[in-house]
């Protein structure tokens, strides 16, 4: 060592690394990045606090929670027999067990020209070819309406809402309006034209401002209270079998009672009526589904998975996990996609067998056949259309805007007056979107209460909506594996909803009794009578029937006929004495 040169200068100091908690991540800077860009304040995260990677996994939580739409309201609708008719029925050979082909070469058998029982058990396999044809074209007939609205809520409402086909309001059009398999009194393709005339007029509506007059007239209590309601009705829907986890089952005593049967298990009802000692199904009247549990309950696989499913999702909102909701619907739909299993989706059976045939082809592009245009205004001066538009238009007036301001509510975008902003276009939205799904085919489209599950994964722009309206377009390509969410996946989220939207209840003044009454009859019918808009009507007669005496009163005072209150009055005119005044 060179003395002279003095002592080794120390290595030059090298950069420390930052801690990982404090190194900007590439998602960061890409929600830094899109919240600066013009778009993202177009969108207003920034002001409305939140991200872009938060509105995306909102509104991919809200397209899985509502994904099963796809299947199940194109079932409903297919039900009604669509544009099938007799025509699509083949001929028959006189020995059921003879194809049709076979039939001739036997001089001591025929074929037999089909009728109209040939819609009914055991059905025409023309006919049902039919309805396998409307049923795929129905789901692309609900995947682009639905698109339609949620572009319209996302780019000119910027609210994180999405729409899609109203469950009931299908299950009207289906079952009473056209009839199952076409045996109401309305045709299909005239059922289509009271909903198109229904939706313009409900487009008009909309665009001068009434609509938001007529919801400004539903009481406060009501409004409170109906978020709490669909929460209810939520939950309940997640505790069946036709869309959850089948928990609640039918019972012919006490309407309802402990079900989660295994489905070998469970029986399908029919209402019927008693003709001289013989039973025949009430004209009208539709089977129901599997809900009426023989024997087995609580013993139901798929319900235990969706057990699990429950846990995941109630665990991670309990750990405020970001994602809940998706991860619950991705883990059970995916154990259920496994074939040979006592929870599989694809059981084997003709049914099960067929529908793994599609959820297969994973891609499909089909294009829509029959319903597209379908309508026809041949019956519109008769009294069962005009009967059926009026029904469709007070269900969506009243259904679709106190669903519009609850979901508003929920997301903490109303005001001391119950306004919103970007309600305007969020009313023209799906007024909109009635009017095309009616030219393509679909019952009326409302404001999803699903939308509820993207906004507690923390949506609060149009981009919650734009990603749902991204998935619908996805979904043109493959239905298969969006149709093949099963309904055990879904129940778990719809009940955790419904417990997050139970917090309006707190609002309303229980210890007044004429608010309390009408908020719980709001609450309370909502789900009892699967209906929305039977809840609001209830609450709503219930509010106005409470407040006549005191609006009566209000009345006489303007009118000078009383002064001061109206007991006092009437003492001070004899017909009362001292303190008697009950």
């Amino acid at each position: 060592m060179d003395m002279e040169s003095g002592p080794p200068s120390p290595p030059p100091p090298q950069p420390i690394a930052p801690p990982s908690s404090t190194r900007k991540s590439w998602l960061t800077g890409v929600n830094t990045y899109v919240a600066e860009s013009r778009a993202g304040k177009r969108f207003k995260i920034a002001e409305r606090n939140t991200s872009f990677s938060t509105e995306l996994r909102a509104g991919t939580a809200t397209f899985l929670t509502m994904a099963y739409i796809l299947a199940v309201n194109a079932s409903i609708l297919s039900d009604s027999g669509g544009t099938c008719s007799v025509s699509d029925c083949i001929p028959l050979c006189s020995d059921p067990s003879v194809p049709p082909s076979n039939c001739t070469n036997n001089p001591n058998l025929r074929l037999v020209q089909p009728d109209v029982s040939c819609k009914f058990d055991p059905v025409n396999p023309g006919y049902a070819a039919c309805l396998e044809r409307i049923r795929r074209d129905l789901i692309v007939a609900t995947v682009a309406s639905s698109l339609i609205g949620c572009v319209i809520m996302g780019i000119f409402a910027n609210l994180p809402l999405a729409l899609a086909p109203g469950m009931g309001t299908n299950a009207y059009f289906a079952y009473t309006v056209v009839g199952f398999h076409g045996s109401g009194n309305v045709s299909y393709q005239s059922a289509l034209a009271a909903v198109f005339i229904e939706g313009l007029i409900f487009l008009f509506v909309s665009a001068i401002g009434l609509r938001a007059k007529l919801a400004k007239l539903v009481p406060k209590p009501v409004r409170i209270s109906s978020s709490a309601g669909i929460g209810l009705f939520l939950a309940f829907i997640g505790l069946q079998n036709n869309q959850g986890i089948g928990l609640i089952g039918y019972s012919s005593s006490t309407l309802v009672t402990l079900g989660a049967c295994p489905s070998s298990a469970r029986a399908s009802v029919a209402p019927v009526v008693s003709i001289n000692g013989t039973l025949s199904l009430i004209p009208g009247g539709s089977v129901s589904g599997d809900i009426l549990c023989l024997h087995g309950r609580m013993e139901s696989p798929t319900f235990w998975l969706g057990v699990v499913g429950f846990v995941i999702i109630a665990y991670c909102l309990v750990k405020n996990i970001k994602g809940a909701m998706i991860y619950g619907i991705v883990f059970v739909t995916a154990v259920s996609w496994f074939r040979n299993t006592k929870v599989t989706y694809f059981p084997d059976t003709e049914a099960g067998n067929s529908s793994y045939e599609y959820f297969k082809q994973v891609v499909d592009i089909h294009k829509i056949e029959s319903t597209a245009g379908a309508l026809s205004f041949r019956s519109i001066g008769t009294g069962r259309f005009w009967e059926a538009l009026i029904t469709f238009l007070y269900v969506d007036i009243l259904d679709t805007t106190g669903t519009l301001y609850s979901m508003a509510r929920f997301a903490g975008f109303t005001d001391a007056n119950g306004d919103f902003e970007g309600q305007y276009f969020a009313f023209m939205s799906d007024a909109s979107s009635i009017v095309v799904g009616s030219l393509l085919g679909t019952s009326p489209v409302t404001v999803f209460i699903e939308s509820s599950t993207g906004i507690r994964e923390g949506g609060k722009t149009g981009i919650t909506a734009l990603t749902v309206a991204a998935y619908f377009m996805l979904a043109f390509f493959f239905t298969p594996l969006l149709a093949s969410i099963p309904a055990w996946a879904v129940g778990p989220p719809l009940i955790l909803v419904g417990v997050l939207m139970m917090t309006s209840v707190t609002e309303v003044e229980w210890n007044d009794m004429k608010q309390a009454i009408p908020a719980f009859l709001t609450l309370i019918l909502m789900p009892m009578t699967y209906s929305i808009a039977y809840g609001l009507i209830g609450g709503i007669g219930t509010y106005i029937v409470l407040h006549l005496w005191d609006w009566g009163e209000e009345f006489l005072k303007k009118s000078g006929l009383i002064k001061g209150s109206k007991s006092d009055s009437l003492v001070n005119n004899g017909i009362l004495e001292g303190n008697n005044h009950l």
